[in-house]
C-alpha cells in the first residue's frame, strides 16, 4: 500500500480525522492542533495510507543569538503495524528538507534510553547519543 508523506498546515486538520493507533502519544486536541499548525516555525509531517494517518513527525525551528539555528525534532510516531517500512526515515527526511529551507544548520532530537528502535534510527543518520539531564515543569492553572 502506498504511503504519502505530507506537510500539513492550518487548513489541513481534517486529514487527522482518521489516525491509526499509537501514532500520537495522546488524543489530539483540536484547539492545540490549530495553534500548533498556525505557528510559522512549526511543521507537522504525516504519513498517510488509504486515507489513514499511519505516521507523524513534528519539528520546530529554534533560533539562538549565540549559536546556529537548529531544527528540534519534537515528536515522531508510526503505527506499530507499519514499522520497518522506512516511514520514520521518510518523515525525518521531510522535516530536514524543511528545516534547511528555514535556515537550520543542525537538528536535534531526544528519546528514551530504552527506545532501541528510535536510537537505531537516529544513529543511522550519522549521530551519536549524548547524555543530558532533563527537567520538566508543570505550570499551575491561572
Amino acid at each position: 500500500m502506498t504511503v504519502d508523506i505530507r506537510r500539513i498546515g492550518p487548513n489541513d486538520a481534517a486529514v487527522l480525522d482518521r489516525v491509526a493507533e499509537d501514532v500520537f502519544d495522546d488524543d489530539i486536541d483540536p484547539k492545540k492542533l490549530a495553534a500548533y499548525l498556525a505557528e510559522p516555525g512549526h511543521l507537522m509531517v504525516l504519513a498517510v495510507a488509504a486515507g489513514e494517518v499511519v505516521g507523524q513527525a513534528r519539528g520546530m525551528v529554534q533560533r539562538h543569538p549565540d549559536k546556529p539555528t537548529e531544527l528540534y525534532i519534537d515528536n515522531l510516531g508510526v503505527a506499530p503495524e507499519r514499522r520497518r517500512e522506512r516511514i520514520a526515515t521518510r518523515l525525518l527526511d521531510e522535516l530536514v528538507v524543511w528545516g534547511k529551507a528555514k535556515g537550520c544548520e543542525a537538528a536535534w532530537v531526544g528519546t528514551e534510553v530504552d527506545n532501541e528502535a528510535a536510537r537505531a534510527l537516529y544513529e543511522a543518520r550519522g549521530s551519536e547519543a549524548e547524555t543530558f539531564v532533563l527537567y520538566f515543569y508543570e505550570f499551575a492553572a491561572a
